[in-house]
């Protein structure tokens, strides 16, 4: 079936379309991982605790009210590790799972600027630099992969890198017979 028998408002992979979903299959296991472990072996009530009192709580205050903290942040990383999941069904090219995507990542790199710095400094006091690898990994590199996909999406003005299958590449309608 050429383009020019092709139904009209039916869509097709661009050249792009498979490499943009695997990038996102690829940074999807990534961020899985990463915020498994920045929710369950990182962020702990030790850190927490500590987390809070740089940010001005008295320890009393602290001890107290951080394993509350650690249950909500870890109900809300269990999301975002469903969320990031979904990302792993990129290749079936459902416009759903891009939005999907799309949404958690944008949310998730606000991480890089929306986290207090106290939990960078209690999570290096207690890890090292390796305990903010997966933070940084996951909020910043779903920074990175939003800026792709709404750069594709600009372009192609479609979920996926998908092309209308009525045009050609240079955006004008095929001659027909």
């Amino acid at each position: 079936m050429t383009s020019s028998t092709t139904e009209p408002g039916s869509q097709v992979p661009s050249r792009w379309t498979r490499p943009l979903q695997l990038l996102t299959v690829v940074c999807s296991v990534v961020f899985v991982i990463g915020t498994t472990l920045h929710n369950f072996l990182i962020i702990d009530v030790g850190t927490v605790t500590e987390m809070m009192r740089l940010a001005g709580s008295t320890p009393a205050e602290a001890q107290m009210s951080a394993p509350g903290f650690v249950t909500g942040f870890r109900i809300v990383g269990c999301l975002y590790i469903v969320g990031n999941a979904i990302g792993l069904l990129a290749r079936a090219g459902h416009g759903w799972v891009f939005w999907t995507v799309l949404g958690v990542n944008v949310t998730q790199a606000a991480g890089v600027v929306a986290i207090p710095p106290e939990v960078f400094t209690a999570t290096r006091a207690e890890f090292g630099p390796a305990g903010l690898l997966p933070s940084l990994i996951t909020d910043g590199g779903a920074a990175v992969l939003t800026l792709i996909l709404v750069g594709f999406l600009i372009r192609y003005r479609r979920p996926w890198a998908y092309r209308n299958a009525g045009y050609q590449r240079n955006g004008h309608r095929p001659l027909t017979r």
